[in-house]
C-alpha cells in the first residue's frame, strides 16, 4: 500500500529552482487574467527582502502552492498566493492561508491586509469565508474597479 501524501509548509528561498517555476507559473496565470498589461511580474530581488516571507506548500516535497507574507510594520500583506491548478478544489488554498496568517502571528503581525481582481472569484471567496472584509485601498494600491482590498484581525 502506498502512503499517504506528505502536506509541509515551510518558508522558502523564491528563487530556489523548483520554487521558481511555480512563481513564473503565477505570473502567467495573472497576465492571462489581466492581459491588459496592467499587472506587472514581481521580480526575484524583491521577494528575497528582508521584509518578505515566501511560503510554499509541497506535497512529498513538490512545492504545489506558494504565497507571500510582506511585513508593512503595521500591517502584513499577503501577496502572491496561488495554487497549481491539478491542486485546486482540495482545500489547499485554505490550508496555505492558514499557515501564512500562523507565520504572520508567530512574528508578532496583527493585521493582515491584501489586495485581489475581481476576475479571481474562487479567491474572493476563499478570503471572504476565512474572515477577511473589504477595506480601502492601502499602500501602494490604489482604486480600481478591478481590485478589491481587504483585510483581516489576528486573534
Amino acid at each position: 500500500m502506498k502512503p499517504a501524501p506528505r502536506l509541509t509548509f515551510a518558508v522558502d528561498d523564491p528563487g530556489a529552482p523548483d520554487v521558481l517555476p511555480l512563481l513564473r507559473e503565477l505570473d502567467g496565470y495573472l497576465a492571462r487574467l489581466h492581459p491588459a498589461g496592467t499587472l506587472q511580474p514581481v521580480a526575484l530581488e524583491a521577494l528575497r527582502r528582508a521584509n518578505v516571507s515566501v511560503i510554499t506548500a509541497r506535497v512529498d516535497g513538490r512545492p504545489v502552492a506558494c504565497g507571500a507574507c510582506v511585513d508593512e510594520g503595521d500591517y502584513v500583506e499577503i501577496k502572491r498566493m496561488y495554487v497549481l491548478p491539478a491542486c485546486r478544489g482540495l482545500g489547499l488554498g485554505r490550508q496555505l492561508l492558514d499557515a501564512m496568517e500562523d507565520h504572520v502571528r508567530r512574528h508578532g503581525g496583527r493585521l493582515v491586509r491584501l489586495e485581489t481582481g475581481t476576475a479571481q472569484a474562487e479567491a474572493l471567496e476563499l478570503y471572504e469565508r476565512a474572515g477577511y472584509r473589504r477595506c480601502p485601498p492601502f499602500g501602494e494600491h490604489h482604486a480600481s474597479p478591478r481590485s478589491i482590498c481587504m483585510e483581516k484581525r489576528l486573534a
